[in-house]
């Protein structure tokens, strides 16, 4: 665990997964930015053990003081952000938990699931998302919350106080934000006040559904992450090209695609993306798209419902009237009985079609059953579109696959004669040119940067790429 006298990391300080950072606003004062869960190795490196409250190795229990600790700002809510949260009421947590109004939405249903998956009991979970939804405050992109907001259940005083807090877009998935404090008592020589940032997941540029990050004013301490900091993504152009050239072989030869989504994001990306091919040529509207996880059909019936913070291109498609997130050819699988039967079908007839399931590592849900019954034929693909953690079943297919390997889902060996694909456009993350993008700020130059939520490959390429430029003052660590 990284600190100092300012920042201490509860989790992502090292390793991708579990990010929790506490920022002392005064030595008797400090806020939580984030509580995700640790994931894959991360869970044993760094994880805390079970939940107290649940049985289960969801909870991984929060083993920091919570003395200091005022309110409670989500930049997200993908699990590795949010995760954590569940133990953190059960320690005793009772403050504000501030985050957009888009996250306020979609945090019940990651929460929800997250707590059935764990084997939570029906009453535990009640209680849970009932403190939560009590808890939680909304909080408009743009807006300083400071001495007149509302501090929120069992606090006196205003939470972020000498500082005040603002969310900015993040881009990164609906409803993402980074935060900035800003210091109502320290000022800089020209005037300017002294603000610490919290970038949480930053997204790519020009990314459909939602809006380019905001630019960056300006930060005397940065705390970045570095997810993708040593390398680049693909164009837009390219990766729609490469998943067209996919589809198009699964077309001729009859061969099922499988995506293994991220529910939220990546899921609703792709969808908006498979439905503007299929609209270009006609002879893919025989084609069946399966979306097929619960979770992913909830988050995009909320995507829809959330369609006014769309990007321009998004709305231009619904005023001509069609629907990116709900098309003709899309067939969401309503039961898991209806599942087990779609897997049958695939594997014993071989049909053409693209199946979204999560989750997105392999690591668990349906695509399980899609990967035994079908990544041991040559027709068919397997196309990752996100971070691949190590030890993963999904590196592991990433990794051998290409080499005539073999994969191991739960303790057996699978050999591996599907196609793999592995098209890096489709990330959440901004890479690595997109990071020092954000970086070249509007107002002043970052002072000091931090960077975090990377593998140590990554963070160094990022560094030494951060130390190339003349766009910090001060250093990166």
């Amino acid at each position: 665990m990284q600190q100092n006298k300012e920042v201490i990391h509860h989790g992502a300080g090292e390793g991708v997964t579990g990010s929790c950072h506490e920022f002392f606003m005064s030595a008797q004062a400090s806020v939580l930015i984030d509580c995700g869960m640790f994931q894959g190795p991360d869970a044993f490196a760094f994880g805390a053990g079970s939940g107290s409250d649940s049985g289960s190795g969801f909870g991984q229990d929060i083993n920091f003081s919570l003395d200091a600790v005022q309110a409670l700002v989500i930049t997200h809510c993908h699990i590795d952000h949010v995760g954590r949260l569940p133990a953190l009421l059960a320690a005793g947590f009772r403050g504000p938990i501030y985050c957009t109004p888009a996250t306020a939405a979609l945090l019940p249903l990651v929460l929800e699931d997250a707590m059935k998956v764990a084997d939570y009991s029906a009453s535990v979970a009640t209680t849970v998302l009932k403190r939560v939804h009590a808890q939680l405050h909304a909080v408009p992109l743009d807006v300083w919350v400071e001495g007149g907001a509302d501090p929120g259940p069992d606090q006196g005083l205003h939470p972020f106080h000498p500082y005040r807090m603002r969310l900015r877009n993040a881009g990164h998935i609906m409803g993402s934000a980074y935060v900035e404090f800003e210091s109502l008592e320290q000022r800089d020589a020209n005037g300017l006040p002294r603000r610490v940032v919290f970038s949480g997941d930053l997204g790519c540029k020009n990314t459909p559904l939602l809006p380019d990050p905001t630019p960056l004013e300006y930060a005397d301490l940065l705390v970045l992450e570095s997810t993708y900091g040593d390398r680049l993504h693909e164009s837009r152009a390219s990766r729609r090209f490469r998943l067209k050239a996919v589809i198009e072989k699964a077309f001729v030869d009859r061969g099922a695609v499988l995506i293994p989504a991220f529910s939220i994001g990546r899921t609703q990306e792709l969808l908006y993306e498979i439905e503007d091919l299929i609209h270009e040529d006609p002879k893919w509207r025989k084609m069946t798209v399966i979306l097929d996880s619960p979770l992913a059909s909830a988050y995009t019936k909320q995507y829809r419902r959330l369609k006014g913070l769309w990007d321009e291109e998004a709305r231009e498609r619904l005023a001509d009237d069609r629907h990116p997130l709900n098309f003709e050819r899309l067939h969401v699988v309503e039961s898991h009985r209806e599942h087990t039967q779609i897997v049958e079908l695939l594997e014993a007839r071989g049909e053409p079609a693209i199946v979204i399931a999560a989750s997105g590592m392999c690591s668990g849900g349906r695509i399980m059953n899609y990967l035994k019954a079908l990544i041991g034929d040559e027709r068919t693909d397997v196309v990752f579109v996100g971070y691949q953690a190590v030890g993963t079943p999904g590196r592991q297919i990433q990794e051998y696959g290409p080499r005539g390997g073999y994969v191991v889902l739960d303790h057996q060996r699978y050999p591996i004669r599907a196609q793999i694909h592995t098209i890096g456009g489709y990330s959440a993350h901004a890479d690595q040119r997109e990071l020092l993008e954000f970086l070249q700020t509007t107002v002043k130059p970052v002072s000091d940067v931090r960077l975090v939520h990377g593998e140590t490959s990554a963070k160094a390429a990022l560094a030494a790429a951060i130390r190339s430029t003349n766009l910090i003052t001060g250093t990166v660590s």
